[in-house]
């Protein structure tokens, strides 16, 4: 993966989402960059929107008013087919229960997003192994999920992350069930991630791992959205 160019990355503008029409808003008005090159941490009590914001952010979910730039594209403006795409070509996503296909091997597991990524099988199978080697998992390729630890599903699920070389990821609470060599291990990828030009954002309530972060971005009920911490100004 080559670096992105100099201030590129995500940025949300003004994003406000609600779940339905005359609903609770869970986002309001929330504006804050996340620039390629560094880890930023969202943080904040549970509810009060993380996750959503990593959903609005990979245009999973459409926010009610704002827009999500991507290297100053808006991607809000783009339909859902386009959406799809740049999710499949530039962004992955980790989750907190790894969400492995328990009717699949580990390693098809790992290697399922290649296909809408455009990677060929036999390359991705490829870089497949290598991931799971450098993870310490590569003897459990031929396995079901069902056959391993929680712990080495969640290096698989990381795996799958990785898998095309992403410019974006997503980790919504990704070392939240973890052990704490597990969860050093996956949090060190991303941040090694992130250093070879990636954007990578991590809903995390680990005030360990968040201090260790680039930027920070604390959402909290009186102000929607504060960020602070390394680069973030107030």
């Amino acid at each position: 993966m080559t670096a992105d160019p100099a201030g590129a990355g995500l940025l949300a503008e003004s994003l406000t989402f609600s779940y339905r029409r005359g609903a609770d808003v869970v986002l309001d008005a929330i504006t804050h960059a996340f620039p390629s090159g560094g880890l930023t941490v969202v943080t904040g009590p549970s509810g009060i929107g993380k996750s959503t914001l990593l959903y609005v952010l990979a245009q999973l979910l459409r926010p009610v008013s704002g827009k999500v730039l991507w290297n100053g594209t808006d991607l809000t403006a783009r339909s859902d087919r386009d959406r799809s795409r740049w999710r499949a070509s530039t962004a992955s996503f980790v989750f907190q229960d790894a969400m492995l296909d328990l009717s699949r091997t580990v390693l098809d597991n790992v290697c399922e997003g290649a296909v809408y990524a455009g990677l060929p099988r036999a390359e991705a199978r490829e870089r497949g192994m290598d991931l799971l080697a450098r993870f310490g998992v590569d003897h459990r390729a031929r396995h079901r999920p069902g056959e391993i630890s929680g712990g080495q599903a969640q290096r698989v699920g990381l795996c799958r992350a990785l898998l095309t070389e992403p410019r974006v990821v997503f980790g919504d609470e990704p070392t939240g069930n973890l052990d704490h060599d597990s969860r050093d291990l996956v949090w060190e990828a991303l941040m090694d991630h992130a250093a070879a030009g990636a954007a990578v954002v991590v809903a995390t309530h680990d005030e360990t791992l968040a201090a260790a972060a680039d930027h920070r971005l604390v959402l909290n009920p009186a102000t929607a959205a504060v960020p602070r911490g390394k680069e973030d100004a107030p």
